[in-house]
């Protein structure tokens, strides 16, 4: 019958094997954390090096602590199979925790924590077979497999607990206490089910500091891979907190001058308004919009540009009291906040920003001395949160700007609701624009002579769905005032050309242009474009257009109309008579058509002047081989004089009233067969 000797355990040893298992299990859980975070493939890459910092606390944690076990009969250990119990541990963890970090529903945690169990078993019974005791060794088998259960239950719930949908408040903590349990359990279990009955009670070839050293260069050995683990998962986490502290900082602040950008001052404003709420005090927020500030990008380049804005942005955070916050919203408009209880406090902050932004500047190669619209707004006596309060001093500002005030101005809800309606008019006008809710109407141009149709205006008619007809002058302004001008301009443009080419005869269609549309470089291509697009030929399409409009940027402007002109396309030069009359231009630019103001057509009756003035046209237009058609013509009368003085066209309520496509189409079917449109009159003989 064998012998059965009891063994003991060397308590420093011991010790040493609880310190490695601990702090393992810490470096598992924190780069398990990474692996799972992680997509694609970078997943497994940290699913290896977390396995391989698990293999290395698991196996650690045997060797010391089983040569802490004093056996009492010599031991030998087989290097082979030891250095296989390594292997078997980092390739069964890596299983375990790539499952575990794949999916994303728990049962990927408890199956890859059970696998990851079951290679924390495999490495123990691995190194047990490494360690050749000169005696007969037993193994209990319920023990053994409790040993099992109960690393692969802890390892299970361990990895369970480390799910991304797992939200308790320690469970970090809690993931390394299971990890830990699960590697002790099974390695003090383990070593309970094993029975030796030595054959030899004398002297053991490792002799008690040989085994101490080996378990001390075991520790070492684990603590370095530990560590290496510990210290990347730490480094990883320092790089992407920097890198979200980066983000966040890019995501708030403005790049060029470093101050709070839109998204940042706005959650800035409203703790302060909540705190004034709290304090019973107000708050005053200036809006402010640098004045003259496209002539330094122009005259000196963008790079002057910004180091103009990065000095005012300076200027504006050194003049900055406790509490106050300045931020740079985009391009080269600022805001400012302040928190007071004397409005005198907000007087003298306004006029101090005023001063600053007015100071002259001196940056090298040039010098400058910008101005600023300023725009004020105070909470509660102005608006009741963030967003109102924004909008106020911004309408302020812009009046501000209007009116070219030297200094800043306060909101007043009288002044300043013409602007906000005129603003969401504009907001509804872009809509409409994109959702195709515009009209065109037509009013026909006929023959004086004859009263053949010799074309068509369109004129653009906007119905709101909620305020009903606005009135052109009203719209186009606004479109000319908020950038839409040109979209809109296009949206004419083309509705008119798709719809004349639906006609059944081949008058022509003349489009108002405004003087913003003239002073766009690719006009000429827009209009080719829209030709070619509708098919309409270019002889059926004619521009109209004000002197005034030439006027703004006269070189410019007959260059593109002679680009326009060499398509095909007819210019008329449009109320003629009024604002800027110069027969340079006349004598400068062939035009095809001079539209003689319907304020002479209306006098025509009463006043001699009037009718000399438009003699004096008509002479004029004939002398230089250019048509005239006289606007407004309402009366049979003046449609008479007309005739008489030699007028080539006419236009007017008297021949019809602008009208839609389709009725368009019926008056030029009516035209053809002998009579104008509207108000029936008989073509003159």
């Amino acid at each position: 019958m064998a012998l059965c000797i009891a063994v003991e355990h060397d308590p420093w040893l011991v010790a040493l094997a609880v310190i490695i298992c601990c702090a393992g299990a810490f470096a598992i859980v924190q780069m398990f954390e990474r692996a799972r975070s992680t997509p694609g493939a970078q997943r497994f890459a940290w699913a290896f090096l977390t396995s391989v910092a698990a293999g290395a606390t698991i196996w650690c944690t045997h060797f010391v602590a089983m040569l802490a076990f004093e056996a009492r009969a010599p031991v030998t250990l087989d290097p082979v199979l030891t250095i296989a119990s390594l292997v078997v541990a980092v390739t069964g963890c890596f299983v375990g925790f790539a499952t575990a970090a794949w999916g994303s529903k728990d049962i990927y945690g408890a199956v890859g924590g059970a696998l990851f169990g079951l290679a924390i078993s495999a490495m123990h019974y691995t190194g047990m077979a490494a360690y050749r005791v000169d005696g007969i060794v037993t193994w209990d088998k319920p023990y053994v497999v409790a040993s099992v259960l109960c690393a692969m239950i802890f390892a299970g719930a361990a990895l369970t607990a480390l799910r991304p949908n797992k939200v308790a408040r320690h469970r970090l903590a809690l993931g390394t206490v299971l990890i830990v349990l699960a590697i002790a359990s099974l390695h003090f279990v383990a070593m309970t089910a094993m029975n030796i009955a030595p054959l030899a009670l004398d002297a053991t070839p490792l002799r008690p500091e040989e085994l101490r050293a080996l378990a001390l260069a075991t520790a070492l050995v684990g603590a370095i891979v530990i560590a290496a683990a510990v210290f990347a998962a730490l480094i990883d986490r320092q790089t992407r907190s920097d890198a979200r502290r980066d983000l966040t900082y890019m995501a708030f602040n403005d790049t060029l001058t470093g101050l709070p950008n839109r998204r940042g001052f706005q959650g800035e404003l409203e703790r302060r308004i909540e705190m004034a709420r709290t304090t019973e005090t107000q708050v005053g927020l200036c809006a402010i919009d640098l004045n003259r500030f496209k002539e330094i990008n122009d005259l000196y380049g963008h790079k002057a540009g910004d180091d103009v804005l990065v000095l005012i942005a300076h200027r504006l955070r050194t003049a900055l009291g406790p509490g106050d916050l300045v931020a740079r919203l985009g391009g080269d408009e600022f805001i400012a906040v302040t928190r007071f209880s004397d409005r005198a406090h907000l007087t003298a902050f306004a006029n101090r920003l005023s001063t600053i932004v007015k100071a002259p500047m001196s940056l090298g190669h040039f010098e400058a001395r910008l101005g600023a619209s300023i725009g004020v707004a105070v909470f509660p006596q102005d608006a009741e949160d963030a967003g109102t309060l924004a909008n106020n001093a911004d309408l302020a500002m812009y009046r501000a700007k209007t009116e070219g005030a030297p200094g800043p101005r306060y909101y007043n809800s009288q002044l300043d609701e013409a602007v906000r309606e005129r603003r969401e008019l504009a907001n509804d006008l872009r809509h409409a624009i994109e959702r195709n809710e515009l009209e065109v109407h037509y009013h026909v141009q006929t023959r004086a002579a004859t009263g053949a149709v010799t074309g068509y205006e369109a004129l653009l008619r906007w119905t709101h769905p909620t305020k009903g007809p606005i009135a052109p002058s009203v719209f186009i302004a606004i479109a000319e005032e908020h950038g839409l001008i040109l979209a809109l301009g296009e949206w004419v443009l083309r509705r008119a050309c798709a719809d004349a080419i639906r006609w059944e005869h081949e008058s022509k269609v003349a489009v108002n242009v405004s003087p913003l549309q003239l002073a766009h470089a690719d006009l000429p291509q827009l209009f080719h474009q829209v030709m070619v697009e509708t098919g309409l030929s270019p002889r059926r399409l004619e521009i109209e257009l004000t002197e005034s409009a030439i006027m703004a940027d006269r070189e410019r402007a007959l260059f593109v109309l002679r680009q326009i002109k060499a398509l095909g396309v007819g210019v008329a030069l449009d109320d003629f008579g009024t604002g800027y009359s110069s027969l340079e231009t006349l004598r400068v630019f062939p035009f095809d058509k001079i539209k003689l103001d319907r304020f002479f057509t209306a006098e025509l009756e009463g006043s001699p002047q009037a009718t000399a003035i438009i003699r004096a046209v008509l002479a004029l237009g004939k002398s230089l081989a250019i048509p005239v058609l006289a606007e407004g013509v309402e009366t049979r009368a003046q449609l008479d004089i007309l005739l008489r003085e030699g007028c080539d066209e006419v236009q007017g309520f008297l021949f019809g009233y602008p009208a839609s496509f389709d009725a368009t189409a019926r008056q030029a079917h009516a035209a053809a067969g002998g009579m104008l449109p509207a108000l029936g009159v008989e073509r003159a003989a």
